[in-house]
């Protein structure tokens, strides 16, 4: 008995600290000498935050019916968090409405206003109706004032945000998501989850209205949590947004880990979070010209609306004009498709129109899009707007209009911080300028090749280079630098993975954790250019030399 206390209380510790395999460790031996609810509890959280999904969720499940039959305040708690994680991680909605009702249900009998205040978290999490999410989380935040629970006050405030986003009433829901994570990064509450909880609903909520400036500067700001604690984004729906972020505002390195981690905690997941993950990795697989990887990661969720934009712009990537028309045409005929989602499928469109010569169809798309962009008030669809038209104008001849557009498109990229749209962008501008302006339309070209070369959009950077070729300028492609493009360590997992040993033998090499080599794995894949480890075996047996 006092051995188990003695783990239970190092368990917590660890946990409190952030050191989640020593967590782990304490926890799982309480466990194997008693299985208590608490170090059920404790061992299911270490866990999660070591990535070990289903394993914490059957802690969870176990600690849960233990603290029905001793503790039944605790037991709320537990059907809250399943509840939550239910519906984040695997996409099941059916679960996470019956964990929800459980929590409702045992927190009448337990007659504690702030239990019942969490419990209607659970309710709103697991709703689809965002006027009735909005009443629940603000009438939870009024307690939480009240108790002065930090916690329940700013996850409530952060659940209120993001109804009101849903709303409509944007304003006044992002000021209410900032306002929730900044007072748990600011330390009010004494729950790590509440970070979490509060920066992944301004994550989802912020790719929603392709807010990326907001989550870019807030993810500066997770910058101390994320270097002790870990990532904050557990939930396999928050990695992905979170790693779209990153692709959009070029760090690519990053989202080539995050995406990947993304994928795999969404292996078990149901189809619809497994085809989030798997558009948005592809969606970089895209931007870096690995056009038929992408086509391979949508293969078996092509009819979710989710995948349809990237599937259509793959499907255009590859040539296959046609394909790219119909499958964008079918899913706007549906009444599933969000804003953006819509935005991107007109831009194929467009694109597509252009690729046959149909400058007026695109100029129609380009008009549907500008109506769009001014229904929604949406800075990134105005920009693809602006694109779009500038693009059309060029093809009718009208180049002096076309820059005024492009021009336009430009600085809105670029305050959305998306550097490959500002180069791509910056092409379409050197097109138009081209007759009249050489010199400037060439100084253009070179600033979007540099982008594309450091970003690693391959394709984009050769038909850059051929683009100043056929200027008449010099265009010589930087290339992969080989191993001076790795680190220190992601040279040594390189030098590991040319022996043939499976990750957790290179983690046991390098005394790294099996995650850690799973982001170094897709990291070295993703700067040398490479497809899988065979690739990355042969290139290091192949280049013994560079150091």
């Amino acid at each position: 008995m006092v051995e188990t206390v003695a783990l239970l209380a190092a368990g917590g510790e660890a946990l409190a600290g952030g050191d989640w395999a020593a967590a782990r460790g304490a926890f799982g031996e309480s466990v194997g000498i008693e299985a208590t609810a608490e170090g059920l509890a404790g061992l299911g959280n270490a866990h999660w935050w070591l990535g070990e999904v289903r394993d914490a969720f059957s802690c969870w499940e176990r600690a849960y019916a233990k603290f029905r039959r001793s503790e039944p305040a605790q037991a709320v708690f537990m059907a809250l968090g399943l509840s939550l994680l239910y519906d984040a991680n695997f996409g099941d909605r059916a679960a996470a409405k019956g964990w929800a009702a459980r929590a409702v249900r045992l927190a009448q009998s337990v007659q504690d206003p702030v239990v019942s205040a969490w419990a209607s978290l659970a309710k709103g999490g697991s709703a689809d109706d965002p006027a009735e999410v909005a009443v629940w989380s603000e009438a939870a935040h009024g307690v939480g004032v009240k108790a002065e629970d930090r916690d329940l006050e700013l996850c409530a405030l952060s659940m209120w945000g993001s109804a009101l986003i849903n709303l409509g009433q944007v304003t006044d829901g992002t000021a209410l998501l900032d306002e929730a994570l900044a007072g748990a990064l600011g330390g009010e509450g004494a729950n790590l989850d509440t970070v979490v909880f509060t920066s992944c609903l301004l994550m989802r909520s912020c790719i929603r209205g392709a807010d990326f400036v907001r989550v870019a500067q807030w993810t500066r700001s997770l910058d101390e949590f994320i270097e002790q604690y870990g990532c904050p984004y557990l939930h396999a729906t928050c990695r992905a947004s979170y790693g779209a972020v990153l692709v959009a505002t070029g760090d690519w390195r990053r989202a080539e880990g995050e995406l990947t981690a993304a994928v795999e905690l969404a292996r078990d997941a149901m189809p619809a979070v497994q085809a989030e993950a798997a558009a948005f990795l592809a969606d970089l697989r895209l931007a870096q010209g690995r056009v038929g990887e992408a086509q391979r990661l949508l293969s078996g969720f092509e009819d979710r609306s989710i995948v349809r934009p990237v599937l259509a712009d793959a499907y255009l990537a590859a040539g296959q004009t046609a394909m790219a028309v119909s499958v964008a045409r079918r899913q706007l005929d549906t009444l599933e498709t969000q804003c953006l989602e819509e935005a991107r499928l007109r831009e194929v469109l467009g694109e597509a129109c252009l690729i046959t010569g149909n400058s007026k169809g695109a100029a129609d798309e380009a008009a549907q899009l500008a109506a769009l962009g001014a229904r929604t008030d949406s800075g990134l669809i105005t920009a693809r707007a602006e694109r779009l038209a500038g693009r059309a104008l060029v093809a009718q001849g009208k180049q002096a209009e076309a820059v005024a557009h492009l021009s336009a498109a430009q600085a809105q990229f670029g305050r959305l911080e998306m550097p490959l749209e500002v180069a791509r962008t910056r092409m379409s501008l050197a097109t138009a300028l081209a007759a009249q302006e050489p010199e400037p339309a060439v100084a253009e070209a070179r600033i979007a090749l540099t982008v594309f070369e450091e970003l690693g959009a391959s394709s984009d950077a050769d038909a850059a280079a051929a683009w100043l070729r056929s200027a008449g300028a010099a265009a010589a492609r930087v290339g992969p630098r080989g191993l001076g493009l790795l680190t220190k360590r992601e040279r040594d997992v390189l030098a590991v993975l040319a022996e043939g040993l499976p990750n957790p033998e290179i983690a046991a090499r390098l005394y790294i954790s099996r995650r850690t080599v799973e982001h170094h794995v897709a990291s070295i894949l993703s700067k040398l250019g490479l497809r899988n480890r065979t690739e990355a075996a042969s290139y290091a047996a192949h280049n013994p030399t560079e150091k």
